[in-house]
């Protein structure tokens, strides 16, 4: 039963296995068949006609002759333009046509009534293509009807001349001929057939890393640029975001369709059209907006490299700060990366933080314990101060004393203690503020819509001070909502601390809206402003000019930014103090 279960399953394998060619290789091949037959029936045609005119009696081949011939060279020239026309069940057309070409042959042979040569290479042409074209029980079958066909022919012909049976071991011999042809053929298709799939399997295998290396290089952060011959060939999504160049829609090469060949061919050629116009239009927006960025890449010279940094404005006093490295390659295109540098600089914050936290872990708590006693032992006395005196001051207040303390003297120590007091809780809130910086190693980013979310802030926290908001637009960022906070308190309470410096009536105003792709958040304040020499250390640790700051809140701030990737910026050519929060937006053209 299990012999005759595996009978049966080895027979259905064999006739579900697909031993022949791929169907473009088969439509060609049978291309060439089809106008092979089509100039061996016309040229046997012709030649009859011919042999017949050149010998002694001048005398018309056969009827049957004629009749096969022409029939030959008829069906001929339909199976060619059949196959020309219809692309499907092109192996039943072959096999038809392989079919019919052994019965005509044999009804040529029949006609010649002896054996002859020629006729015997045109059958094994028909049984090496049966062989290379279609299924091996197919080639079987039409070389075992010629095989057939070519015995039948020749006993009736011994039997016709006398029981001559001399040429039937020539059948026979021919029989075994087409056999070793068959059996030729078949090894040669199978290699064939073998090498296609191989062929096949690579050329998936390749289009499946170019479409794994397409799809690295759209996703990258770093743009990438591709110069050939003075003409852009790719341009990543990053290249447009780092250039600021709008970009509708970036077609792809990619073709996943079930379409024929025909078909995804034209779709591929369409994509590679609209992918070409659309590189076009980008270089020509890259030497109107950043001609000069485009002249340095097309003027490096073949084997040099040469890395430089690219300020590319993105409005009034705020730059973006661009690594181009430009890598020429060995087909003599160049390959252009583009890199952000702000990226480069919030991973160096990060590591700085990184380092920060592991110091602040180590020290804080040997720190901020002897700084509570100290603290709690200056309340302590400033409260014994603070008690009202006896009424017999002279009195002895404590036995085991050997000393009495005036109520005078100490009261002339309580500006010493006060002094101990203010100092230990500027340490303190040093020191928070550094714990507060390192617990922040990474941002837990959300989705903010700031037309919502800045009013409730601003009602949560400033109420009762005069902070104004004027938003232009609707966006929406990523932003951490704690840290986003942290920095506009920071911001807020600056303003209004230095606002208050040099005009009674201190006021903050919050200026949002959308430059491209950013958002732009302005803290402006009536303050005397900073300094030319300060601008160098405006946003280094512990750095301040008020005496009662510890130096720490616009480093945190602008560390707050760099881990959201956002950036703070002072902005001095503003007619007010201004500091400026440039976020990336999600969709800025909201609203």
């Amino acid at each position: 039963m299990k012999s005759a279960n595996n009978l049966v399953s080895a027979i259905t394998h064999y006739v579900n296995h697909d031993d022949t060619l791929p169907l473009p290789q088969l439509r060609r091949l049978g291309l060439i068949y089809n106008n092979y037959r089509f100039a061996v029936s016309f040229l046997s045609l012709l030649t009859a006609y011919i042999s017949a005119r050149a010998g002694d009696s001048a005398t018309l081949p056969s009827f049957l002759q004629q009749t096969t011939l022409v029939f030959y060279v008829v069906l001929s020239l339909i199976l060619l333009g059949l196959f020309y026309v219809l692309h499907k069940q092109m192996r039943r057309q072959l096999a038809l046509g392989l079919t019919l070409d052994v019965i005509f042959l044999s009804l040529l042979l029949y006609t010649v009534g002896a054996p002859d040569l020629q006729l015997t290479m045109l059958y094994m042409v028909v049984v090496a293509a049966s062989f290379m074209l279609l299924h091996t029980s197919q080639a079987l079958i039409i070389t075992l009807l010629a095989i057939i066909f070519v015995i039948y022919q020749q006993f009736f012909y011994a039997i016709a001349n006398s029981m001559s049976l001399t040429n039937l071991g020539d059948a026979l011999l021919m029989s075994a001929s087409f056999l070793a042809v068959g059996g030729l053929s078949w090894s040669i298709s199978q290699r064939l057939v073998l090498l296609e799939k191989i062929a096949e399997r690579h050329v998936k295998e390749v289009e499946r890393l170019n479409t794994i290396n397409q799809e690295v290089v759209t996703q990258m952060i770093n743009g990438v640029i591709v110069i050939d011959n003075q003409h852009i060939v790719l341009a990543n999504t990053a290249a447009y975001q780092l250039l600021d160049i709008p970009s509708n829609s970036l077609v792809s090469l990619r073709d996943n369709s079930a379409e024929n060949d025909h078909r995804r061919a034209h779709s591929k050629g369409a994509q590679y059209n609209a992918h070409s116009a659309q590189l076009t239009e980008f270089q020509e927006q890259l030497n109107e907006q950043h001609s000069q960025l485009l002249e340095a890449c097309l003027t490096v010279a073949t084997g040099q490299s040469r890395t430089f940094t690219y300020d590319l404005q993105i409005a009034a006093s705020v730059f973006k700060k661009l690594r181009v490295q430009i890598i020429p390659l060995k087909d003599g295109s160049k390959l252009v990366i583009l890199e952000d540098l702000r990226r480069e600089q919030a991973s160096a914050q990060q590591l700085k933080l990184a380092s920060l936290g592991q110091l602040t872990a180590s020290i804080a708590h040997e720190i901020r314990n002897p700084l509570a006693t100290i603290s709690q032992a200056s309340q302590l006395l400033m409260e014994d101060i603070t008690e009202p005196p006896h009424q017999e001051t002279n009195q002895i207040e404590n036995k085991h004393s050997t000393t009495n303390t005036s109520h005078s003297e100490i009261a002339a120590n309580h500006e010493l203690y006060n002094m101990i007091f203010s100092q230990t809780k500027r340490v303190n809130r040093i020191i928070e503020d550094i714990l507060k910086l390192s617990r922040q190693h990474q941002a837990n980013q959300k989705e903010i819509m700031l037309a919502e979310w800045l009013p409730t802030f601003l009602e949560n926290y400033y109420q009762d001070h005069d902070v104004f908001l004027n938003i232009t637009a609707q966006p929406t960022v990523s932003f951490d909502t704690h840290q986003l906070e942290q920095v506009l308190i920071n911001l807020i309470n600056n303003g209004l601390r230095y606002s208050s410096y040099s005009h009674p009536h201190a006021f903050v105003e919050i200026e949002a809206h959308c430059v491209d792709n950013d958002v732009i958040i302005d803290i402006l304040d009536i303050g005397t402003g900073v300094s030319t020499d300060d601008l160098q250390h405006l946003f280094s640790p512990f750095f301040t000019t008020d005496e009662t700051g510890t130096g720490l809140g616009l480093y945190l701030s602008q560390s707050f930014c760099e881990a959201n990737q956002a950036r703070l910026l002072y902005i001095p050519e503003h007619e007010k103090t201004c500091f400026r929060l440039i976020i990336p937006a999600i969709n800025p053209d909201a609203g």
